[in-house]
């Protein structure tokens, strides 16, 4: 072999022995997330998603819209039960209480603590960690997307009527809608009254009020919890809104008559609604043009010392049974979603709320709500801390609660269609909701609560 020839060997040789000793790059280790949103918010969490792929090359979130939150919660279930369960899963506020007592779950604080990170669970605000919290205050899952409802109010509509402030309790708000319709307006409220609205007519009013949904502090402190708003101030408020519905100052409006509340309320058909902040981009970019209006805190009855609002929405739950290998990328993944950046990310695009005083703090700081389209979305945090939560405005742990949900709508048609009177229709949808909580004890015997 000639000098060159050996020489040519020797290298190749010599790259070959430094190939192998060179370790492969690793492939990420991969996870899966499930989560409950569609459409336009299903590709935020795409993107948010990819964002945080592209931040590292450790870990790599593979994320799939279930298409609702019940068919998340139900595929869930039934996934863990064959063994292909995700790592990450989100699950709505009313499905706490099944995730507490299935036991399927990493508490999140635990996972965050094993693979490093120091997270200061008191930045939460507390109107949002505590429904998401033990009964200790631990953290079982990390808030996610968090909302809280509004008044949304035409301030051309008020002018007519000599008002330039939205009304701050029920009482002006009758007299409010009285002098909108002598002024000609033809639906100056519109509500809906289906199995969603709960959240904003019964369980918001409740809490505003610190009126119990249910016994034992709405089910904090037992499963044997029993619901109670046919004897709160809750039958006084819908009695007021029946009395103004028959008197033409509410309009019912869903997707099911042809309009919903929110388009009813951007194209100036209708001039106060009650929807969530989470609406707050919708208006705005379906608004009437030239429309001028404005968000503000849910009435209080005259008297009543407000409490914080409830918050609504999904936390992100751990499942058991997953390799310490996705446990350190589900703990980097939530890591990126506490980070005050992706909660300005989060908010910018999909009108939902950051979760903790560092993230808001860090949106202000960035001007967020000084101008349109954003400005008026900082009162829903004001509504979220508008009094240190107590233990009925901490929130609600009620076992099947969307078959309650469900059965409150069933009976507020029936009220409103006058085929039985306000109170009648409140006895029955606790009987009928009691029974529910019953079969949900039945389910857990022996079980309570963390």
């Amino acid at each position: 072999m000639t000098m060159i020839k050996r020489g040519f060997a020797a290298l190749a040789a010599g790259a070959l022995s430094t190939a192998l000793a060179m370790p492969a790059f690793a492939e990420p280790v991969k996870f899966d997330f499930w989560f409950g949103l569609s459409g336009d918010l299903a590709r935020v969490v795409d993107t948010m998603c990819k964002n945080f792929n592209a931040s590292q090359k450790d870990y790599e979130v593979v994320c799939t819209s279930q298409g609702n939150y019940d068919a998340t919660l139900q595929n869930t279930i039934a996934a863990f039960r064959a063994g292909k369960q995700p790592t990450v899963v989100q699950v709505y506020d009313v499905g706490t209480a099944t995730m507490m007592l299935s036991g399927a779950y990493k508490p999140a604080d635990k996972l965050m603590e094993e693979n490093g990170y120091k997270i200061d669970y008191a930045d939460y605000f507390p109107g949002i960690a505590r429904y998401y919290a033990t009964s200790k205050g631990e953290m079982l899952s990390f808030p996610f997307n968090s909302s809280t409802p509004l008044m949304y109010w035409n301030k051309d509509a008020f002018a007519k009527i000599g008002k330039t402030e939205a009304p701050k309790t029920w009482e002006d708000v009758g007299a409010d809608l009285k002098a909108m319709k002598d002024a000609g307006y033809e639906c100056p409220m519109a509500i809906n009254i289906s199995a969603n609205e709960s959240w904003q007519l019964m369980e918001q009013f409740s809490a505003l009020h610190n009126q119990p949904i249910a016994t034992k502090n709405n089910g904090y402190d037992g499963l044997d919890a029993r619901l109670e708003v046919n004897k709160t101030k809750f039958v006084q408020y819908v009695t007021d809104l029946k009395k103004w519905y028959d008197a033409g100052l509410i309009k019912i409006k869903s997707k099911d008559l042809g309009q919903d509340m929110v388009q009813a309320f951007a194209s100036g058909t209708c001039q106060v609604i009650l929807t969530s902040v989470g609406d707050h981009g919708t208006v705005g970019r379906t608004q009437k043009e030239g429309m001028n209006w404005d968000v503000a805190e849910l009435p209080v009855y005259a008297g009543t010392e407000r409490k914080n609002s409830l918050v609504g929405g999904a936390s992100l739950w751990v499942l058991s049974g997953k390799s310490d290998a996705e446990y350190k990328g589900a703990a980097a993944f939530l890591n990126f979603i506490h980070d005050p950046k992706t909660a300005l990310f989060w908010s910018t695009n999909t009108g939902y709320i950051p979760v903790t005083k560092s993230g808001f703090d860090y949106m202000k700081g960035q001007g967020f709500y000084d101008k349109a389209p954003y400005k008026g979305r900082e009162v829903a945090i004001a509504s979220l801390t508008a009094s240190e939560p107590t233990e009925i405005t901490r929130g609600i742990r009620l076992g099947n609660f969307t078959q309650i949900r469900a059965e409150f709508g069933t009976q507020m048609q029936a009220i409103f269609a006058n085929k039985v009177s306000v109170q009648e229709g409140l006895d029955t949808l606790v009987k009928n909701g009691d029974a529910i909580l019953d079969r949900f004890q039945q389910t857990y015997p022996g079980k309570t609560l963390p």
